[in-house]
């Protein structure tokens, strides 16, 4: 074996244990978080990145709106904190959506890794945490000011110690406080597990520096991409794909192109920003655009600075997919992952053979809040709860959609019981929506249906953000659509499928989530 064959082994080595470093800061923000959300459903990022600013591996748990956003961040947490400033012991903090991951309720949390005195690595981090003031986690606000506290780029940990100034300031901005306060200190203390993982992993193999490993694993990475593009074949295709929107329709508009050495996405023509809070920072159009050019491209390449480099997105400054400040963005989510679709959409006639048809897409979390008095209890405290729930995913060559499951999100569905420790509401009924699936050679996915009222003699809020009401998944290649989304009370009261709501104590909420569309005629 020649010396060369023997470093790439020791690099191959090297790279699965990087992954295992990052695996373990993930696991260690999921056990120690406060939020549902993240502790059950896994609604996160993590990962390692060289001094350079490029995501050299990622925990292989979290979301691609995450993962991909805050492979972009670490970029600006350089430009604002300069590599020759940090100081061991130092960590950053942001939910600046355009320099975050779309929105106020995320933070990214970002901290230096020293290895026996020298800088070596960056860790950052993503959790979404479930109140940070304003009008809440819904699609009400007008602009991003009303959405909650905004943080700019600042330093959370100054070589040890916490800024309490900033920490109080974050207390007294959310309903809160005292998960808000635990999920920060969860994110940071993820970050210091993993440099300490690093560094026991870097006296393992005798490193003294990250960066030939992370230029291996970023060139193999980009060169394992750009053989796939090279096998496609080349040509340029369009897909349009009309959503529900605020309060009128929106139809997107998306360019695919494959050359040479990239393949560019254009969402040129998709409609300008609308007046409430379901905008898209590019970021995150970013983000689950090449994510979807990876689950239809390059699904086996490990996810990193290298394998995303060969894919291109834009989209026009201003439009509701590259929405600028002080946009509302607060839902983003509601159309950012759409955006596979649209990229499948693209791809069907040149690869039919691997992409699926429309589904739900967009997660159906029920966010609501109130006031309770739980058990034990003297005086009512504040709720605030975002229950993640999925419709069907979209019929896949020779395979059947998935029921229930979030794609492109990933995360899990929140458990009833959970949801009914953290708040007073009480599930009557959760099922799958039987033959809410399109029909076709493969069907989609099915739905779900809950029905859920409150134990307590007080209205709840409902902060709708939900898609595919009035425009369903579609089939493709003959396939029929999905069932359409319901949001409605069991007195048979039809609810807007996005906007804040109040329910009275005597009502229930029901909610049919949408199936996917089938594939191929019947």
């Amino acid at each position: 074996m020649s010396a060369h064959s023997h470093k790439e082994i020791d690099f191959q080595i090297m790279w699965n244990r990087l992954i295992a470093v990052v695996g373990e800061q993930a696991q260690v923000l999921i056990r120690t978080a406060f939020s549902p959300i993240v502790r059950e459903c896994e609604d996160i990022s993590a990962g390692i990145f060289d001094l350079k600013g490029r995501m050299i591996a990622q925990a292989v748990t979290g979301t691609p709106g995450h993962v991909n956003s805050m492979a972009e961040s670490v970029g600006h947490f350089l430009r604002h904190f300069p590599i020759s400033t940090m100081k061991e012991g130092d960590a950053y903090i942001t939910n600046d959506p355009w320099m975050g991951t779309g929105h106020l309720n995320d933070f990214v949390i970002t901290t230096p890794a020293f290895h026996k005195g020298r800088l070596v690595g960056l860790f950052s981090c993503t959790s979404h945490l479930m109140d940070i003031g304003g009008l809440g986690n819904g699609p009400e606000a007008t602009d991003v000011f009303m959405e909650g506290l905004s943080i700019p780029m600042l330093k959370l940990i100054d070589q040890g110690q916490v800024n309490e100034t900033l920490m109080a300031m974050i207390r007294a901005n959310t309903r809160l406080p005292v998960d808000t306060e635990g999920d920060t200190y969860s994110l940071a203390a993820c970050n210091d597990v993993g440099v300490r993982a690093l560094c026991d992993m870097m006296d393992e193999f005798r490193l003294d520096s990250l960066d030939p490993l992370a230029d291996f694993i970023i060139e193999r990475s980009r060169q394992a991409v750009l053989d796939k593009i090279a096998a496609l074949p080349q040509g340029t295709w369009s897909h349009d794909m009309t959503i529900d929107g605020y309060n009128a329709p929106l139809t997107l508009k998306a360019k695919l192109t494959v050359g040479d050495d990239h393949v560019s996405v254009s969402y040129d023509g998709s409609p300008p920003a609308v007046g409430r809070g379901i905008n898209v920072p590019m970021a995150y159009t970013r983000a689950y655009t090449v994510f979807g050019l990876a689950c239809a491209i390059s699904p086996d390449v490990p996810n990193n600075a290298g394998s995303l480099a060969p894919y291109h997105v834009e989209a026009p400054e201003g439009s509701v997919l590259n929405a600028l400040r002080p946009a509302p963005v607060s839902s983003r989510h509601v159309i950012g992952q759409m955006l596979p679709d649209m990229v499948f959409g693209c791809l069907r006639t040149p690869l039919p053979d691997r992409v699926p048809a429309e589904g739900t897409s967009c997660l159906w979390n029920i966010a609501v809040r109130g006031q309770w008095l739980p058990k034990g209890a003297t005086t009512p405290q504040t709720y605030a709860l975002a229950i993640t729930t999925n419709g069907g995913t979209g019929a896949r060559p020779g395979l059947n959609g998935l029921s229930a499951t979030a794609f492109p999100s990933g995360v899990h569905g929140t458990p009833v019981e959970i949801a009914e420790i953290q708040c007073p509401l009480l599930f009557w009924e959760k099922e799958l929506r039987e033959n809410s699936g399109g029909q076709g050679q493969t069907r989609g996915g099915d739905g779900q249906i809950m029905r859920i009222g409150t134990t307590q003699e007080r209205p709840f809020e409902l902060l709708a953000a939900f898609d595919r009401v009035d425009h369903p998944a579609r089939g493709a290649l003959g396939g029929h659509d999905g069932a359409a989304g319901r949001v409605e009370t069991a007195s048979g009261r039809k609810l807007a499928g996005k906007g804040l709501q109040v329910l009275e104590p005597d009502d229930v909420l029901v909610l049919m989530t949408p199936g996917g569309g089938g594939l191929g005629a019947v």
